[in-house]
């Protein structure tokens, strides 16, 4: 079964089949997935918080971060991708307990380079949390 599948299989799930440890550890519920885009719903937690009572902006790039490797896997494509920058604007803020969500989406894949994008919503989509832009580059690790 190719990646695409099987994270289709999680649509309403907890994402427990991520070979990121890190991302199991973020426990985010697939919303939406096709191939170069994917929605993925967050509780945020205490631990996820800054010293004022806010989603952590740090907890904000990982998320961004981790989702946009979990759409590269969506492409079914042979081999890894890593990040090689991100560049992220805040716009607002979330607190302990809030559902936030994450939306990706591919701008421009390339033989070497892709460039995507990922927005973060609150839970009614009102308020833009923060937007990430990220270019990876494929690596010669093939999955297995």
């Amino acid at each position: 079964m190719d990646a695409l599948t099987i994270m289709k299989s999680f649509i309403g799930k907890e994402f427990s089949a991520s070979p990121s440890p890190f991302m199991r550890w973020l426990n985010p519920v697939l919303k939406k997935v096709e191939s170069g885009t994917l929605e993925f719903e967050y509780q945020v937690r205490e631990e996820w918080l800054n010293p004022v009572g806010n989603l952590h902006g740090g907890v904000t790039a990982a998320i961004i971060d981790d989702v946009l490797g979990a759409t590269m896997f969506s492409l079914n494509e042979e081999f890894f991708y890593t990040t090689i920058n991100n560049v992220i604007d805040y716009f607002s803020v979330a607190k302990a307990g809030e559902t936030i969500i994450a939306k990706t989406r591919i701008i421009k894949k390339g033989k070497q380079f892709v460039n995507a994008e990922c927005e973060i919503w609150n839970a009614g989509e009102t308020r833009l949390i923060a937007k990430g832009y990220s270019n990876l580059f494929k690596t010669d690790f093939k999955k297995n």
